[in-house]
């Protein structure tokens, strides 16, 4: 197997809303918030539906890859509720092998509200039901040693069991790679992140924000220096201004494509990382690695929600 990804596995529920509903629910946009199950049903319980798609960001990623004709699989805790065996489906469905087994547990399967503005920014609401109480048991140790790169999310880190289950599967990885996720993520976890980035991994997908905040950076030379002295991949996506990969002395751009009809920025994250990684695996240039993950989250920014059909 290629890559095996372990994240949240969640199923994402997509409502259009005015910016009006994010300030009178006091949310900040284009950011993830972490709800409990009532606030997640009061919000919802004033919305309409546009679809129903399984989510979670490395699954996501991961159903990428699958898409490109990669060998793939992904390890994330559902519910056996009507959720979790859509969940299930969605994925056997796009060809990415499910090891996990479900079984009735005390939380419901993990659900996403993706809140999509306007401008085509979204603002996340995310109940994480069974899927935060993931834990090293559900980590496949054999799937994690016959898969030639392991892929995590920084959704995922958490104290107690989710640390431990990502301690296991790093632990026992041939390669690893990580995404930090969200700007709340990596200042809730900074010390632990660059821990991971510095001493654990191979490969980091981080966007400007989040490298930023994580080193403490002043302006952009300032992440390239810290890039270089890593010794490992760190790939930077810059909005507009393109994506950086950074390689011990070897630093390469890539230009975001122009006049694209953006729809949605859902899974644009996601699905860049998944074309990277589709090119690392399969042994091409830094450059061309950059180019397929431009190709794919420009691809999926242009139709609504985190999955290309």
């Amino acid at each position: 197997m290629k890559i095996l990804g372990i994240g949240n596995a969640i199923v994402d529920v997509i409502c259009k809303v005015e910016d009006d509903f994010l300030t009178k629910n006091n949310l900040t946009k284009s950011t993830m918030k972490l709800v409990d199950e009532t606030e997640f049903k009061k919000l919802l319980s004033n919305l309409k539906i546009e679809e129903t798609i399984s989510g979670g960001s490395v699954a996501n990623s991961i159903v990428g890859l699958a898409q490109l004709g990669d060998n793939v699989g992904f390890i994330g805790k559902v519910n056996e509720d009507d959720l979790g065996n859509k969940y299930e489906e969605g994925l056997k469905k796009e060809n990415v092998k499910y090891f996990y087994s479900k079984k009735k547990e005390e939380l419901p399967t993990g659900t996403c509200l993706i809140l999509i503005s306007p401008d085509s920014e979204r603002t996340m609401c995310t109940f994480l039901g069974t899927a935060g109480k993931i834990n090293e048991n559900d980590v496949d140790v054999n799937a994690v040693k016959s898969s030639e790169m392991i892929f995590l999310e920084g959704y995922l880190w958490d104290e107690g069991n989710p640390k431990k289950a990502f301690d296991k599967a790093i632990q026992n990885s041939n390669s690893a790679a990580m995404s930090l996720s969200d700007l709340f993520c990596v200042e809730r976890h900074k010390a632990h992140f660059l821990d991971l980035v510095k001493n654990k991994l191979d490969i980091t997908f981080a966007n400007e924000q989040e490298i930023t905040s994580l080193i403490g950076a002043k302006n952009f030379n300032e992440i390239i220096s810290f890039g270089k002295s890593l010794g490992k991949i760190i790939v930077i996506t810059r909005g507009e201004k393109g994506s950086v990969a950074i390689k011990k002395d070897e630093v390469v751009e890539c230009e975001s494509k122009k006049n694209l009809k953006i729809v949605d920025l859902t899974g644009a994250g996601d699905l860049f990382a998944g074309g990277f990684l589709h090119g690392h695996v399969n042994k091409l240039s830094i450059k061309e690695s950059l180019e397929k993950g431009t190709q794919m989250s420009s691809k999926i920014i242009q139709k609504i929600g985190a999955r290309l059909n």
